[in-house]
Protein backbone atom coordinates (compact mmCIF):
# COMPACT_ATOMS: atom_id res chain seq x y z
CA UNK A 1 0.00 0.00 0.00
CA UNK A 2 1.05 3.37 -1.16
CA UNK A 3 2.01 5.68 2.10
CA UNK A 4 0.44 8.57 0.01
CA UNK A 5 -2.15 8.59 -2.49
CA UNK A 6 -4.29 10.03 -5.17
CA UNK A 7 -6.66 9.62 -7.22
CA UNK A 8 -8.79 11.64 -9.85
CA UNK A 9 -7.75 14.68 -7.83
CA UNK A 10 -9.48 18.00 -9.37
CA UNK A 11 -9.57 21.34 -8.34
CA UNK A 12 -11.18 24.06 -9.45
CA UNK A 13 -11.30 27.49 -9.04
CA UNK A 14 -14.67 29.28 -10.47
CA UNK A 15 -15.20 28.34 -14.27
CA UNK A 16 -10.59 27.16 -13.76
CA UNK A 17 -9.68 23.87 -13.62
CA UNK A 18 -6.03 24.51 -12.04
CA UNK A 19 -5.66 20.42 -11.46
CA UNK A 20 -7.36 17.74 -13.02
CA UNK A 21 -6.89 14.17 -12.70
CA UNK A 22 -4.00 14.19 -10.38
CA UNK A 23 -2.97 10.51 -9.79
CA UNK A 24 0.09 9.92 -7.83
CA UNK A 25 1.79 7.44 -5.46
CA UNK A 26 4.09 7.72 -3.19
CA UNK A 27 5.50 4.43 -1.33
CA UNK A 28 7.23 4.31 2.15
CA UNK A 29 11.07 5.40 1.33
CA UNK A 30 10.82 7.33 -1.81
CA UNK A 31 11.91 10.44 -2.91
CA UNK A 32 9.79 11.55 -5.87
CA UNK A 33 9.94 15.01 -8.02
CA UNK A 34 6.38 17.07 -9.39
CA UNK A 35 7.96 19.03 -12.04
CA UNK A 36 6.21 21.36 -14.70
CA UNK A 37 6.48 24.45 -16.13
CA UNK A 38 5.38 27.90 -14.49
CA UNK A 39 1.39 27.81 -13.98
CA UNK A 40 1.26 23.88 -14.19
CA UNK A 41 -0.83 23.51 -11.18
CA UNK A 42 2.52 22.04 -9.03
CA UNK A 43 1.72 24.12 -5.73
CA UNK A 44 -2.08 23.70 -6.25
CA UNK A 45 -1.52 20.32 -5.61
CA UNK A 46 0.30 20.48 -2.92
CA UNK A 47 -1.90 22.89 -1.25
CA UNK A 48 -4.51 20.06 -1.79
CA UNK A 49 -2.50 17.68 0.29
CA UNK A 50 -1.58 19.88 2.47
CA UNK A 51 -5.73 21.01 3.53
CA UNK A 52 -5.14 24.46 2.61
CA UNK A 53 -7.08 23.77 -0.60
CA UNK A 54 -9.86 21.43 -0.51
CA UNK A 55 -10.52 19.40 -3.77
CA UNK A 56 -13.40 19.83 -5.78
CA UNK A 57 -13.29 15.86 -6.52
CA UNK A 58 -11.37 13.16 -6.12
CA UNK A 59 -9.58 11.54 -3.34
CA UNK A 60 -6.24 11.90 -0.89
CA UNK A 61 -5.48 8.95 1.20
CA UNK A 62 -2.22 8.77 4.05
CA UNK A 63 -1.37 5.51 4.86
CA UNK A 64 -5.24 4.23 3.44
CA UNK A 65 -6.80 6.85 5.28
CA UNK A 66 -8.83 9.76 3.61
CA UNK A 67 -8.05 13.20 4.50
CA UNK A 68 -9.41 15.00 2.40
CA UNK A 69 -11.87 17.82 4.13
CA UNK A 70 -9.12 17.79 7.07
CA UNK A 71 -7.45 21.12 8.82
CA UNK A 72 -4.14 21.45 7.75
CA UNK A 73 -2.77 21.21 11.39
CA UNK A 74 -4.94 18.15 11.66
CA UNK A 75 -3.25 16.95 8.40
CA UNK A 76 0.63 17.63 10.49
CA UNK A 77 -0.62 15.69 13.03
CA UNK A 78 -1.50 12.72 11.05
CA UNK A 79 2.11 12.71 9.46
CA UNK A 80 2.42 15.61 6.55
CA UNK A 81 4.77 18.37 6.98
CA UNK A 82 5.96 21.00 4.39
CA UNK A 83 7.77 24.00 3.78
CA UNK A 84 7.08 26.63 1.21
CA UNK A 85 8.54 28.38 -1.80
CA UNK A 86 8.47 31.53 0.05
CA UNK A 87 10.04 30.72 3.04
CA UNK A 88 7.61 31.18 5.73
CA UNK A 89 9.18 31.75 9.21
CA UNK A 90 8.23 33.20 12.09
CA UNK A 91 10.80 35.98 11.26
CA UNK A 92 10.21 37.97 14.79
CA UNK A 93 11.15 34.97 17.11
CA UNK A 94 14.41 33.65 17.52
CA UNK A 95 15.70 30.27 15.73
CA UNK A 96 15.21 27.78 18.47
CA UNK A 97 11.58 29.21 19.22
CA UNK A 98 10.61 28.59 15.51
CA UNK A 99 11.16 24.97 15.74
CA UNK A 100 9.68 24.92 19.51
CA UNK A 101 6.48 25.95 18.03
CA UNK A 102 6.47 22.77 15.62
CA UNK A 103 7.36 20.42 18.73
CA UNK A 104 4.76 22.39 21.06
CA UNK A 105 1.74 20.64 18.49
CA UNK A 106 2.45 17.38 21.00
CA UNK A 107 2.13 18.53 24.50
CA UNK A 108 0.79 17.33 27.12
CA UNK A 109 -0.18 19.72 29.35
CA UNK A 110 -3.18 22.07 29.20
CA UNK A 111 -3.22 26.05 29.39
CA UNK A 112 -3.77 26.04 33.28
CA UNK A 113 -0.56 23.64 33.95
CA UNK A 114 0.71 26.61 31.46
CA UNK A 115 -0.64 29.11 33.19
CA UNK A 116 1.25 28.14 36.82
CA UNK A 117 3.85 26.45 35.28
CA UNK A 118 3.78 23.58 37.21
CA UNK A 119 6.62 20.35 37.55
CA UNK A 120 4.76 18.96 34.50
CA UNK A 121 4.75 22.38 32.55
CA UNK A 122 8.36 23.07 33.46
CA UNK A 123 9.93 19.37 32.67
CA UNK A 124 8.18 19.34 29.14
CA UNK A 125 9.59 22.55 28.11
CA UNK A 126 12.97 22.08 28.94
CA UNK A 127 12.55 18.58 26.78
CA UNK A 128 11.07 20.51 24.03
CA UNK A 129 14.22 22.69 24.52
CA UNK A 130 16.95 20.12 24.62
CA UNK A 131 14.53 18.49 21.44
CA UNK A 132 15.15 21.79 19.15
CA UNK A 133 18.86 22.51 19.85
CA UNK A 134 19.72 18.93 19.29
CA UNK A 135 17.67 19.20 15.51
CA UNK A 136 19.31 22.53 14.81
CA UNK A 137 22.75 20.83 15.56
CA UNK A 138 21.89 18.55 12.48
CA UNK A 139 21.74 21.77 10.38
CA UNK A 140 24.55 23.40 12.12
CA UNK A 141 22.36 26.13 13.20
CA UNK A 142 22.18 25.51 16.83
CA UNK A 143 25.37 28.17 17.49
CA UNK A 144 22.40 30.81 16.16
CA UNK A 145 19.78 29.20 18.55
CA UNK A 146 18.91 32.67 19.94
CA UNK A 147 18.82 34.92 16.86
CA UNK A 148 16.01 36.50 15.48
CA UNK A 149 15.35 34.25 12.38
CA UNK A 150 14.82 36.74 10.20
CA UNK A 151 18.80 38.19 10.51
CA UNK A 152 19.69 34.50 9.21
CA UNK A 153 21.20 34.29 5.56
CA UNK A 154 18.55 32.71 2.89
CA UNK A 155 20.21 29.49 2.75
CA UNK A 156 20.06 29.30 6.37
CA UNK A 157 16.50 30.14 6.92
CA UNK A 158 16.00 27.42 4.40
CA UNK A 159 17.47 24.67 7.16
CA UNK A 160 15.58 26.31 9.51
CA UNK A 161 12.31 25.92 7.48
CA UNK A 162 13.12 22.47 6.94
CA UNK A 163 14.35 21.45 10.67
CA UNK A 164 10.76 23.09 11.77
CA UNK A 165 9.13 20.40 9.42
CA UNK A 166 11.13 17.93 10.66
CA UNK A 167 10.14 18.85 14.38
CA UNK A 168 6.98 17.91 13.59
CA UNK A 169 8.12 14.29 13.13
CA UNK A 170 6.41 13.74 9.82
CA UNK A 171 5.80 10.08 7.84
CA UNK A 172 6.10 12.20 4.73
CA UNK A 173 7.59 15.53 3.64
CA UNK A 174 6.75 17.55 0.81
CA UNK A 175 9.30 20.54 -0.12
CA UNK A 176 8.13 23.32 -2.06
CA UNK A 177 10.97 24.53 -4.57
CA UNK A 178 13.77 23.98 -1.76
CA UNK A 179 16.75 25.48 -4.10
CA UNK A 180 14.79 28.66 -5.19
CA UNK A 181 16.87 31.42 -4.49
CA UNK A 182 20.32 29.48 -4.00
CA UNK A 183 23.75 28.90 -5.92
CA UNK A 184 25.26 26.35 -7.23
CA UNK A 185 27.40 25.26 -4.26
CA UNK A 186 23.78 25.70 -2.13
CA UNK A 187 22.19 23.98 -4.24
CA UNK A 188 24.53 20.56 -4.54
CA UNK A 189 24.95 20.52 -0.74
CA UNK A 190 20.89 20.92 -0.46
CA UNK A 191 21.24 18.02 -2.82
CA UNK A 192 22.86 15.76 -0.21
CA UNK A 193 20.88 17.26 2.91
CA UNK A 194 17.69 15.84 1.10
CA UNK A 195 19.01 12.65 0.96
CA UNK A 196 20.87 12.17 4.26
CA UNK A 197 17.49 13.46 5.74
CA UNK A 198 15.24 10.61 4.16
CA UNK A 199 17.72 8.30 5.42
CA UNK A 200 18.35 9.84 8.49
CA UNK A 201 14.32 10.14 9.41
CA UNK A 202 12.83 7.50 7.22
CA UNK A 203 11.09 9.94 5.34
CA UNK A 204 8.99 9.85 2.07
CA UNK A 205 9.48 12.75 -0.13
CA UNK A 206 8.45 14.83 -2.66
CA UNK A 207 9.61 18.01 -4.00
CA UNK A 208 8.61 20.38 -6.45
CA UNK A 209 11.77 22.00 -7.68
CA UNK A 210 12.51 24.38 -10.85
CA UNK A 211 16.41 23.18 -11.11
CA UNK A 212 16.66 19.89 -13.20
CA UNK A 213 19.96 18.72 -12.00
CA UNK A 214 18.90 18.52 -8.24
CA UNK A 215 15.67 16.84 -9.47
CA UNK A 216 17.64 14.53 -12.13
CA UNK A 217 20.69 13.44 -9.38
CA UNK A 218 18.12 13.42 -6.81
CA UNK A 219 14.84 11.67 -7.36
CA UNK A 220 13.98 8.03 -8.26
CA UNK A 221 11.04 9.08 -9.63
CA UNK A 222 9.14 11.80 -11.69
CA UNK A 223 5.88 13.08 -12.38
CA UNK A 224 5.50 16.00 -14.49
CA UNK A 225 2.84 18.17 -14.53
CA UNK A 226 1.35 20.61 -17.50
CA UNK A 227 -2.08 22.32 -17.30
CA UNK A 228 -2.90 20.86 -14.07
CA UNK A 229 -2.53 17.21 -15.48
CA UNK A 230 0.00 14.57 -15.51
CA UNK A 231 1.85 14.11 -18.77
CA UNK A 232 4.63 11.97 -17.93
CA UNK A 233 5.66 9.94 -15.12
CA UNK A 234 9.02 7.71 -14.68
CA UNK A 235 12.56 7.27 -13.68
CA UNK A 236 14.54 10.44 -14.56
CA UNK A 237 16.44 9.51 -17.78
CA UNK A 238 12.79 8.69 -19.01
CA UNK A 239 11.48 12.10 -18.07
CA UNK A 240 14.59 13.71 -19.92
CA UNK A 241 13.74 11.98 -22.89
CA UNK A 242 10.19 12.32 -23.15
CA UNK A 243 8.66 14.27 -26.19
CA UNK A 244 5.81 15.65 -24.65
CA UNK A 245 8.24 16.63 -21.19
CA UNK A 246 10.55 18.27 -23.67
CA UNK A 247 7.43 20.17 -25.67
CA UNK A 248 6.19 21.30 -22.63
CA UNK A 249 9.18 23.38 -21.70
CA UNK A 250 9.84 24.78 -25.22
CA UNK A 251 10.04 28.24 -24.70
CA UNK A 252 11.31 27.68 -20.95
CA UNK A 253 14.80 27.59 -20.07
CA UNK A 254 14.98 24.63 -18.72
CA UNK A 255 18.00 22.02 -18.86
CA UNK A 256 16.75 18.59 -18.76
CA UNK A 257 19.81 16.91 -18.82
CA UNK A 258 20.77 14.61 -15.42
CA UNK A 259 24.31 16.12 -15.76
CA UNK A 260 25.28 18.59 -12.79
Amino acid sequence: MAILETSNLVKTFGGLTAVSKFDIYLNEGELIGLIGPNGAGKTTAFNMLTGVYRPSSGSIKLMGESIVGQKPYEITQKGIARTFQNIRLFKDLTVVDNVKIAYHQNVKYGVATGILQTKQYVDEEAEIQQKAVALLKIFNLDHKKNELSKNLPYGEQRRLEIARALATNPKVLLLDEPAAGMNPQETHDLMEMIRWIRDQFKLTILLIEHDMSLVMNVCERIYVLDYGKIIAHGCPEDIRTNPKVIEAYLGEEVDLSAEN
